[in-house]
């Protein structure tokens, strides 16, 4: 089964509508971005959410402490580090975190097998910020990729048009969605429910394909 992350949660609304359908995980970003938000507010969310939700900060840069300090302020299970943070850097933080890769070109991905994180997440490389531009990259690339038993995060201008074709061709353990599910830049709970629901479907159709 994939499973479905919200990214750019910024109220409790949001976080429980994303639950409420069916999703596994919610994102906070906490990186330059329009969906921003700041810790407190993201702590005060998090306390209200069921144990088991995945929930994933996302950061560029951030220093070590910060990572820590947010990390615990907010319980998050996964830091999702965006920037330019090294396979040495990772290795030495001490907690759970999710390299992310933006990709323009195949060989953006090579970079892949330096790290030893338990999931890599896949982005476009397109677009003014790290991470969550809402455009898609050539999924093609990611045949030429040896994840090595990693767990692929697929991002990138995922919507309700084009998750189904995302998950028959790429099989990712996880699809990570934001600007998909909204309306004027604001999450939309009828389009977080169709998402979740056509990634469900998808599911079913692939495994009755393998049958």
């Amino acid at each position: 089964m994939t499973k479905i992350k919200i990214c750019g949660i910024q109220r409790i609304e949001e976080a429980k509508w994303a639950i409420e359908a069916g999703a596994h995980a919610i994102g906070f970003v906490f990186a330059e971005s329009r969906r921003n938000i700041d810790v407190e507010s993201a702590a005060n969310i998090s306390a209200q959410l069921p144990k088991d939700v995945i929930k994933i900060g996302v950061f560029v840069n951030a220093t070590k402490q910060e990572l820590i300090e947010i990390s615990k302020r907010v319980q998050l299970d996964y830091v999702q580090l965006h920037g330019d943070e090294t396979a040495r850097f990772c290795k030495q933080l001490g907690i759970p975190y999710v390299k992310a890769f933006s990709v323009k070109e195949k060989y953006d991905l090579l970079l892949v097998k330096d790290y030893e994180e338990e999931m890599v997440l896949v982005d476009s490389g397109k677009g003014p910020y790290r991470g969550g531009n809402g455009t898609v990259f050539d999924w093609n690339y990611l045949e030429s990729i040896d994840l090595k038993g990693k767990k692929l995060i697929l991002a990138g201008g995922l919507n309700s048009e084009n998750v189904r074709e995302a998950v028959m061709k790429v099989r990712p353990y996880m699809v990570d969605v934001s600007s998909g599910v909204e309306t004027e830049r604001i999450k939309d709970q009828k389009k977080i429910k169709e998402f979740v629901r056509i990634v469900q479907m998808a599911d079913e159709e692939y495994e009755n394909l393998s049958l």
